[in-house]
């Protein structure tokens, strides 16, 4: 009998936390009073975090594993757990602890009422640093401004889906993956639960400021094209700066004696105006970038083993784009 839920739980270096976060869920999921199915992906752990994995998916027949050959990354980890998932309805939780496992029965009752994506929009963020949660409120009012499809504020990738929406995204085959974006941007009834998030169980964050740039990028690129427009227009106002600051030099020289005495002023309008151009340019590149990796078209992720599942199925009748997508 298939699952009516699913629940992914995307795991890198996660061993400090693993088997609290499979007790929370298992006892939130068997208070649901239907079948469920855990699908934890680990994407690439370094640590000890598939081994004990491996060791719950052998007494739970609940509990499936999926292991990346290596670290393919969060979005990605996301995206191979709706591709093997069965349920009616699809849930999707970090493993940290951070996001409360007892929302989701919140998010399956307002399933129950025919919503179809369920987000969970977070109301504080405790055991964050002043630094992290300014710049994520900057990020997401900064993409809501930038971009046509509506992304709720204040959420991450904590949210129910319905099995339709969940065939829709796996339909969807671009690399550079903004999952909570592709959520927004497929359509169907939404509404939210409300939730205070919790600070991470154990272990450090997963989301350092490098990727966390990164991933803010990934989001923009996505769904907007006005950072090329911005390029465009800023290269229009230097150029017409350009020309006005070209006009008064030669109106100086002709018809006044005063000229510029050295050449501070012009070095100095040069390395502006030089500096301006390499950063269009770089926003340039990360559009190109994004088409080179489309072009490539290897396997978003790449399963070196399964637990939980029939091993005829996970190699014999399983789509390619299933089991290396």
């Amino acid at each position: 009998m298939k699952a009516r839920y699913s629940v992914i739980v995307p795991m890198y270096n996660e061993e400090e936390v693993i088997q609290v976060t499979y007790e929370r869920l298992k006892k939130v999921m068997d208070g649901c009073g239907d079948s469920y199915e855990l699908v934890f992906v680990n994407d690439g752990s370094r640590d000890r975090t598939a081994e004990i994995m491996r060791g719950i998916s052998n007494t739970d027949e609940h509990v499936k594993l999926i292991d990346f050959s290596r670290n393919f990354g969060h979005q990605v980890a996301i995206t191979a757990g709706m591709d093997y998932a069965e349920g009616q309805a699809v849930v999707v939780i970090d493993a940290d602890l951070q996001d409360p496992p007892e929302v989701i029965l919140q998010m399956i009752a307002k399933w129950k009422e025919g919503y179809e994506v369920v987000y969970a929009k977070r109301l504080k963020r405790h055991g964050e640093t002043f630094f992290k949660k300014v710049t994520a409120k900057i990020f997401y009012r900064l993409l809501s401004s930038m971009t046509s499809v509506e992304i709720p504020t204040d959420t991450g990738d904590f949210r129910l889906i319905d099995r339709k929406v969940c065939d829709v995204l796996r339909g969807l085959k671009e690399k550079n993956r903004y999952v909570r974006g592709l959520v927004s941007w497929v359509g169907f009834r939404q509404t939210m639960v409300e939730y205070v998030r919790e600070e991470r169980f154990a272990g450090e964050t997963k989301y350092p400021l490098k990727k966390m740039i990164r991933f803010a990028l990934d989001g923009i690129t996505s769904f907007s094209h006005k950072p090329l427009k911005i390029a465009s227009y800023v290269g229009f106002f230097l150029s017409f700066s350009s020309f006005i600051y070209l006009f008064l030099v030669l109106f100086q020289k002709v018809f006044t004696s005063w000229t510029v005495p050295g050449w501070a002023s012009i070095v100095g309008v040069n390395l502006l105006f030089n500096g301006i151009v390499l950063m269009l340019l770089g926003v340039i590149g990360e559009y190109i970038g994004r088409i080179y990796d489309e072009s490539k078209d290897r396997p978003l992720y790449i399963v070196r083993e399964t637990r939980g599942y029939p091993e005829a199925e996970s190699v014999d009748t399983r789509k390619e784009s299933d089991y290396a997508r």
